[in-house]
């Protein structure tokens, strides 16, 4: 099975900047996670995105990268059949005529 998040906007501290550090700005999350699906043991797409959120807020990352490793860490935690993950982390207003994101996918065994 696969279970797809596309473009999840939300505000949260992230950056190294000054103004980054203080204002939230608009975040958004794109995943996609291949997983075992056996009969009650399913990825809850409310829950993934409940970790996102907390973890950002909570964190309030300098990086991308951080939050992508991160990210990474808990969801795999929380989710164990799931056998590969993609997260696409995008600051769509970063850049007036750009939208600046950073991608991971990997596999688990």
């Amino acid at each position: 099975m696969q279970i797809k998040i596309k473009n999840h906007t939300f505000k949260t501290i992230i950056g190294i900047l000054d103004f980054e550090r203080v204002t939230k700005q608009n975040v958004k999350v794109t995943l996609k996670a291949n997983y075992k699906y056996k009969k009650n043991r399913f990825v809850d797409y409310v829950k993934l995105i409940q970790i996102i959120e907390y973890e950002m807020d909570k964190n309030k990352f300098f990086l991308l990268e951080d939050a992508l490793n991160l990210l990474f860490k808990k969801i795999h935690k929380r989710f164990p059949q799931i056998t590969l993950l993609s997260i696409t982390i995008a600051k769509p207003d970063i850049i007036d005529n750009a939208e600046v994101s950073l991608h991971k996918k990997f596999k688990f065994n």
